[in-house]
């Protein structure tokens, strides 16, 4: 018998007891666990342990004596289908909520973030403002001195205890202040703002200004800032796009913490996590692998769990045979008897069960429409005074599949809704003949009546041969016999989502426009619905960031920038590849550099990479300016500072306290900035070094 399942109860009840009883009781009982140390270690780095977790809704557990441990830089995407439990989890991991049964622990001052999917924030500080609150500590810090810097100002009591005493106050409060990065906070928010897609216009904005999908960036901006021990961020992508997507992968890879992630996209987790733990039927599976990873793993083990327990039902048969044959013979009872004991001692492989339920459709076959199905010259579109759209000019021919990417804000749900004539604009924007137009707005899910019914829902606009295959229809879209009485107001987003898209399916259509159609699916419903698209034998505009859904679905992209959009042929990473030569202002200064635009034609090999090795020199020349300018930077600091040290070493200086206050936290700035140009330096060093040895 194997002595783990001992050790860890042991482990864990030390650990949990011992947060009671603060971090030198856990040292304590070191020498008494000797025996395993492997195991105290694997603890003792834990973040967050879960221990026999259950939580049940109406009856039904959520998951039921669920454990498992969140270590340092673990990188977990906890996946699994709509209703599962994902979303409890979270909030009883950062404490939100209390589990029926079980615990949930941390070190003592181990700190949380927690990024839910929806929140309201009711905030009357701008942008900045708003992110800065993040540096608490760094803020009081910084009252705190000046406050300690106006006293010393004030008083000329030079040489007794208290001025003293003041001054080791301020000394101490100006070391934790530059420790904890206080002089860098509004750099720091400035370059995280950014990454999220913030502009520096936008800084200074009051937060009500913005929509509820930009207010949750400056939340999640306010998490990353603040460091915490563990992040947990719930669909944190569903407001990103995909440039600000990209930035949070790289933000994450390298983050410092563990972090803990729910999201259905695909691409995301497989660039982020290093780990996955999918809840399903109560349970949960974890492995040490990336999402795709995993997905492979679990089909290997629910194989291998299949053939054990198809030999084993084998054996039990012929030892069942054999017992029923010789049962009643005195002569075998020895070994009848002896089988009966195998069979009762024998362990019963057991098959884990799976979730099979998913969505079944497919759109129905497209009227056939005209050659061009959408055009549009000198179209524009302004809010007001405000912009969105200058001076477009696009075909949209029958057959194509197109995605609108960019950042939020561009226009890309605004031309949706032009093509679709729910907007006006100046301009011209036609349909071609007998275009037939099913669309899935952004916010479909919250346009459906709420005191309906699903079935009234689909009933109101069903007509003709399609009245009778409305159970049907439901039924493929995993509503049932009981779930066709709910109203959809108590429906769940996921829900939602596929009522809204099922009405896409009671009229043949030739022109689907789709504006974020995944928000809320799961992983499994999303593969079905491309599944479904890439055989629709119509025209297609959808809006999405989620790369790997729009992967091999789209043959042309519209990127959306500065009111204007530039067309790419190819699918989403094509596009994504070829903006990786060059940023936008290059290519677009360099269109012959290009190989995806739709009026060039492909470049050859030869001088696609000619291109490329020009645009790598460029970068390389760009890096070195910067380094060189670094190291500029750093002399001219290093003689500030060699010229404060004589300033600091004469007594002359030391007689007007505020002035020696002062001087002393110019000082002690120049060498902050010294540390960080260094650290910057030694950072693009590397990096050129490395581009120089990719070059070659």
């Amino acid at each position: 018998m194997s002595l783990f399942p001992f050790y860890k109860s042991l482990i864990l009840f030390i650990i949990h007891y011992s947060l009671f009883l603060g971090p030198k009781s856990l040292v304590a009982c070191r020498s008494s666990l000797f025996t395993c140390p492997f195991l105290l270690n694997h603890y003792l780095c834990s973040m967050i342990s879960v221990s026999n977790l259950s939580v049940q809704f109406t009856g039904n557990y959520l998951f039921e004596n669920v454990s498992f441990l969140i270590n340092d830089r673990d990188r977990i995407g906890l996946v699994g289908r709509n209703g599962a439990g994902k979303t409890t989890l979270m909030r009883i991991l950062c404490g939100e909520m209390e589990p029926e049964s079980g615990d949930v622990a941390s070190p003592s001052g181990n700190t949380v973030g927690y990024l839910p999917q929806e929140m309201a924030t009711g905030s009357k500080l701008n942008v900045l403002e708003e992110a800065m609150t993040a540096f608490e500590e760094a803020r009081n810090l910084h009252e705190l001195l000046e406050r300690y810097a106006k006293e010393l100002a004030d008083r000329t009591d030079f040489q007794t205890d208290s001025y003293e005493k003041l001054i080791h106050r301020f000394n101490e409060a100006n070391d934790r202040f530059h420790l904890i990065g206080g002089q860098n906070m509004q750099e720091e928010s400035e370059k995280v703002l950014k990454g999220l897609g913030f502009d520096p216009v936008d800084f200074g904005k009051p937060m009500g200004t913005f929509s509820g999908g930009w207010q949750m960036r400056v939340e999640l901006a306010k998490i990353l800032l603040k460091s915490p021990d563990v992040i947990l961020l719930d669909e944190p992508t569903n407001h990103l796009d995909i440039e600000s997507i990209q930035w949070l992968e790289d933000f994450l890879i390298n983050y410092r913490g563990a972090v803990l992630l729910v999201s259905h996209d695909r691409a995301f987790l497989d660039n982020v996590t290093n780990r996955t733990i999918e809840i399903m039927n109560g349970r949960i599976y974890d492995y040490k692998a990336s999402y795709s990873d995993y997905l492979d793993m679990r089909q290997e083990q629910m194989d291998n769990q299949k053939a054990a327990f198809n030999n084993q039902q084998s054996q039990i048969a012929q030892i069942e045979k054999f017992i029923e044959r010789f049962r009643y013979k005195s002569t075998k009872s020895r070994q009848v008897q002896s089988r009966v004991k195998m069979l009762e001692k024998m362990d019963r492989v057991e098959v884990d069960e799976t979730d099979s339920s998913a969505i079944r459709f497919v759109f129905p076959p497209a009227p056939r429409s005209g050659k061009v199905v959408v055009e549009a010259k000198s179209l524009t579109k302004k809010y007001g005074s405000k912009l969105v759209l200058n001076d477009l000019d696009f075909v949209i021919e029958h057959g194509d599949f197109v995605a609108f990417v960019g950042k939020n804000g561009e226009g890309k749900t605004t031309l949706s809704r032009i093509i679709t004539g729910h907007l006006d604009h100046e301009g011209i924007c036609k349909l071609g003949h007998n275009v037939i137009i099913g669309y899935y707005a952004q916010n479909q899910a919250e346009l459906l009546d709420p005191e309906r019914t699903v079935f009234q829902t689909i009933d109101d606009v069903a007509v003709g041969d399609i009245r009778p295959k409305i159970r049907a229809i439901l039924g493929s879209f995993l509503f049932g016999t009981e779930e066709i009485d709910k109203k959809v107001k108590v429906l769940s987003g996921g829900e939602k989502a596929r009522l809204a898209l099922a009405k896409l399916l009671l009229k043949p259509v030739n022109l689907l426009v789709l504006d974020e159609p995944t928000n809320h699916l799961d992983m499994v419903s999303k593969d079905i619905l491309k599944n479904a698209l890439l055989k629709f034998d119509g025209t297609l505009i959808v809006v999405s960031h989620d790369r790997d859904f729009l992967q091999g679905l789209t043959e042309k992209v519209f990127e959306f920038h500065n009111h204007t959009i530039k067309t790419w042929l190819g699918d989403v990473y094509d596009f994504l590849q070829a903006r990786n030569l060059a940023n936008l202002a290059d290519l677009e200064a360099h269109k012959a550099s290009t190989r995806l635009t739709e009026s060039d034609a492909p470049f050859s090999d030869n001088k696609l990479s000619y291109e490329r090795r020009k645009q790598q020199e460029r970068e390389i020349r760009k890096v070195a300016s910067k380094v060189q300018k670094a190291e500029e930077d750093i002399s001219r600091i290093e003689k500030e500072i060699k010229r404060y040290d004589g300033l600091l070493s004469d007594p002359e200086n030391h007689r007007n306290a505020a002035s020696s206050a002062n001087l002393f936290l110019e000082y002690e700035q120049l060498k902050s900035g010294l540390e960080n140009m260094m650290e910057e330096w030694a950072i693009l060093h590397e990096e050129m070094e490395l581009m120089s040895k990719n070059a070659n």
